[in-house]
Order: C-alpha cells, then structure tokens, then sequence
C-alpha cells in the first residue's frame, strides 16, 4: 500500500506539470494534492511550514494564472475580447496544432479576438502580444511552482 500511495502522489505531481500546460486541469493545485498524498505514507513526511509554503505559492500561482494574461493585455491597449480570444487560441492551438500551437494558439487567439472586437490591426497585434506575454509568464511562474513542489517530494523521499 505505502508504494501505491507513493507512485499515486507523484503521478499527481507529474500531472500538476501537465495542468500547467493544458488549460483544463489545475496545475500546481493538483502537485499540491500529490504533495498532500505523499504526506499519507510513512516513508515521505513534510513540515507544516513546507506544506503552508507550498499552499501559498499555489494560491499565488492560480491568481498569477488569471491576472498576468489580463495585465499583459490592459498594459498593451487591449480588452476582454483579446483575453477571451487567448484563451480560445490556447485550447485550440494545443488539441488542433500542437506542439505550435501552443506557443502561437493564444497570441492568434488575442489578436482575433480583438479584430472581432473592432480595433484595427496594429493595436489588435500590440493587445495580442501583450496577453500572449501574459500568459506566458504565467505558465513560467506555474511550472517553477511544480518544480519546486517536485523537488521538496523527491528530497522528502530520499
């Protein structure tokens, strides 16, 4: 049993690492749960201010998550349409054009939604970029968090 919990908490782990990247599924939110499962078995123990730490950061790294792209796209001239549009490029550019995709789904996404939205093409392009840069500093700021969650598991268990 104490195996199955082990391999259990880190496929949560590795699984965090993967929410960071696909849109549907909480990343560090669910590394935090692996760290949690981990903290079940015997072998693996965690301090209290190591899982309070680790909490903190994931809450800070889920409002990270929404306020960047929204911050890049205000700081850059856009609006709600180009954050809609980041998030439509995002799930379209990973499922339908992937590995590309990814990297260019949620700048096309932001400049589309502010060309629907009615701004001409150079600040829709600016806007676009803006979110793109703020969704991409969320995603670095989310897999660091995973890192480091990763990383406090696998010294707990050696």
């Amino acid at each position: 049993m104490e195996i199955f919990i082990i391999v259990m908490g880190f496929l949560l782990i590795l699984a965090g690492f993967v929410g960071c990247v696909l849109p549907m599924l909480p990343g560090p939110p669910l590394a935090y749960i692996g760290m949690l499962v981990l903290q079940i078995s015997y072998r693996i123990q965690f301090s209290v201010t190591t899982l309070v730490v680790a909490l903190i950061l994931v809450v800070i790294s889920q409002i990270i998550d929404y306020v960047a792209p929204i911050i890049g796209t205000k700081y850059c001239g856009g609006g709600r349409w180009g954050k809609r549009g980041c998030f439509i490029g995002t799930v379209f550019g990973i499922f339908i054009f992937p590995p590309w995709g990814f990297i260019f789904g949620p700048l096309a996404g932001a400049i589309i939604g502010e060309l629907l939205y009615g701004k001409i093409l150079d600040d829709a392009v600016k806007a676009g970029f803006g979110a793109f840069i703020g969704f991409f500093s969320g995603l670095i700021i989310k897999l660091l968090i995973c890192g480091f969650l990763l990383c406090k598991s696998v010294v707990a268990l050696l």
